[in-house]
C-alpha cells in the first residue's frame, strides 16, 4: 500500500492573510508543517500543493517537493485531487498547511484503519476530539461530528450536535479535526460530485461525501494540536515552541 501526504497551501486567507509564510520560531508556518509531516516517516512522498510562487520557492529552497496547482479550487480536497490524479498511490493523506505541529501518533491511527479494512469499506478516515467546553461546543467555527456505533460519521455541523435536550443523559460532543486520509479513487470522485444543499448550507466540504453515500471512518485522538488561523494562534504557537 503506497501512502503519500499532500499539504494544500493557499497564500491568501480571509482571516489571516499570508499566514503560511509567517515566522514561527525562525521558520515559516508552511515549512514547519512540511518538515513535521516528513519527519513522521509514514509516507512514501510528501508534497506541498499550491498556486503560490512564494510558497513554492519556500519549500523547494529547502529541498521539498511541490506540485503547482493549475486551476482555481473551492476546497483543499479539489486542490490535492488535481495533484493526486497523476501520482501512483493508494492512500492520500491531506495535512492542513496551517498545522505546524502535525504529529505521528494521530496519523498512524488513521492509516491503521485502512490497513485493517479488509473489506475496503472505508472511503476516507478523519480525526475527532472529545470536547467539553460549552463555548467551544456552541462556537460555529468549531465543526462537530456525530458517529454511529462503529465510529462511521453520521453528520458534521457547526451547530452543537447532538443537542442536549435531556440533561440527565451523558451527552458527548466531538470536534472534527480536519486531517483526512482518502482512498485515491474517493478523492478523485469528490471533484466530480456537485455541491448539494447540506454542504452549501454548513460550508463543510466533507458533508459532500456523506450526501453521496461515501463512508467516513472517524478516529478519536486526544491530541489537540495548534492550528494557525489567527494572529493570536501564531503568538500561542511561538509560546508553545519556547516551552518545548
Amino acid at each position: 500500500m503506497k501512502i503519500i501526504a499532500m499539504i494544500p497551501a493557499r497564500y491568501n486567507s480571509s482571516r489571516f492573510p499570508g499566514k503560511l509564510m509567517q515566522d514561527l520560531g525562525g521558520k515559516s508556518v508552511i515549512l514547519r508543517t512540511y518538515q513535521a509531516t516528513l519527519s513522521t516517516n509514514l509516507f512514501s512522498e510528501v508534497y506541498v500543493v499550491t498556486d503560490s510562487d512564494v510558497i513554492s520557492e519556500e519549500i523547494t529552497n529547502h529541498g521539498g517537493k511541490v506540485f503547482m496547482s493549475k486551476k482555481n479550487h473551492e476546497s483543499g480536497s479539489d486542490r490535492i485531487a488535481e495533484a493526486a490524479e497523476s501520482i501512483d498511490c493508494d492512500i492520500v493523506v491531506n495535512v492542513q498547511g496551517d498545522e505546524p505541529f502535525t504529529e505521528k501518533e494521530s496519523l498512524s491511527k488513521l492509516l491503521n484503519e485502512f490497513k485493517n479494512d479488509t473489506d475496503n469499506e472505508i472511503d476516507l478516515a478523519s480525526l475527532m476530539i472529545h470536547i467539553t467546553d460549552p463555548e467551544e461546543i456552541m462556537n460555529k467555527n468549531c465543526v462537530k461530528v456525530i458517529v454511529d456505533q462503529r465510529n462511521f460519521a453520521l453528520y458534521f455541523s457547526r451547530s452543537p450536535i447532538p443537542f442536549s435536550r435531556d440533561k440527565t443523559v451523558d451527552t458527548k460532543h466531538f470536534k472534527h479535526k480536519g486531517v483526512y486520509a482518502f482512498r485515491k479513487q474517493a478523492l478523485l470522485d469528490f471533484t466530480k460530485l456537485p455541491m448539494k444543499m447540506l454542504e452549501a448550507s454548513e460550508k463543510i466540504e466533507c458533508i459532500r461525501y456523506l450526501e453521496f453515500g461515501k463512508k467516513i471512518k472517524m478516529v478519536e485522538t486526544t491530541i489537540q494540536g495548534i492550528e494557525i488561523d489567527t494572529p493570536e494562534d501564531l503568538i500561542n504557537a511561538n509560546k508553545h515552541l519556547k516551552i518545548k
